[in-house]
């Protein structure tokens, strides 16, 4: 079409950075919309309620870091926040381990019973919390776990478990048998085999699985809620929650019980970004 090359080339470049150009605003748009409600919530927490309601937008005149102590103290967080992460590192732990051994065995150790417990498990994406609560109050309560750690741990880690036992599968499938193979020719068994090959080369199926688990726990606030009433049992959501109803006026300890809330998390991906970003890269799963 163009017989001049220098014409066509001019051409091809010219929309060549048109399309960057239009990819770089939008990058730049979207880590916009990302980080600003982040910053005007960390600002926001450093003003006073009445300051807040004046300026809403703006930067403090005076910042001030009283917010943070009375929001931990009225909210209880001393207690709460403990219990949020013996909440979120046992249940990650758990279901990791228990997912990805239940996986090996579906993957590797074939019998006629294993598409039927396999399907068992991965029936269990579909159920929605709302859909399980009542069964789920009814039955810890039956068995004398209301109001204990116990009694909220198993359903946690229940409910995390169809899909890291799918997640695993499914990559394990893609390893080689012929590696299980040769490691029961040595004289390995399946738990060594299991340690030692199949869960350390499902490393980024793992890293991938425990983000989704440290976020859900994390925020979880509807079962907590229904499964205990003793403050020393709930969460750090369910702290937060006081600042919504009689206090919902006092906006800067508000924000601050926001930003308490908010801050672990965003310290688990500064610590670990790099495996994160490994593991949501590297972690897809082969049909």
């Amino acid at each position: 079409m163009y017989r001049n090359p220098n014409l066509r080339r001019g051409i091809d470049a010219a929309s060549a950075f048109f399309a960057k150009a239009i990819l770089v605003f939008l990058l730049i748009l979207f880590t916009v919309m990302t980080v600003y409600p982040v910053i005007w919530l960390l600002v926001s927490s450093l003003k006073t309620t009445q300051e807040f309601q004046m300026n809403r937008i703006g930067l403090p005149k005076e910042p001030t870091l009283r917010n943070y102590p009375m929001a931990w103290k009225i909210g209880d967080f001393s207690t709460l926040f403990v219990n949020s992460l013996i909440y979120t590192g046992a249940t990650t732990i758990a279901i990791v381990l228990i997912s990805f051994s239940a996986a090996f065995a579906f993957a590797k150790i074939r019998s006629r019973a294993t598409p039927i417990l396999y399907q068992s498990f991965v029936v269990g994406i579909l159920l929605t919390l709302q859909s399980i609560m009542v069964p789920l109050f009814l039955m810890t309560n039956a068995v004398g776990l209301y109001d204990t750690r116990l009694g909220i741990l198993i359903p946690y880690i229940g409910l995390g478990l169809p899909m890291g036992v799918y997640l695993g599968t499914e990559f394990i499938k893609s390893i080689p048998d012929a590696l299980v193979e040769s490691a029961k020719i040595e004289g390995a068994g399946y738990l060594r085999i299991f340690y030692k090959i199949i869960f350390p080369m499902s490393a980024p199926v793992a890293v991938t699985l425990s983000i989704m688990n440290v976020t859900s726990t994390w925020n979880e606030f509807m079962l907590i809620n229904i499964l205990a009433s003793k403050t020393s049992i709930k969460s750090l959501p369910v702290g937060i929650l006081k600042f919504s109803g009689a206090l919902a006026s006092d906006y800067g300890k508000q924000f601050a019980a926001l930003v308490i809330g908010m801050v672990p998390l965003l310290v688990f991906y500064l610590v670990f970004r790099k495996q994160i970003t490994k593991g949501l890269t590297a972690g897809a799963v082969k049909g």
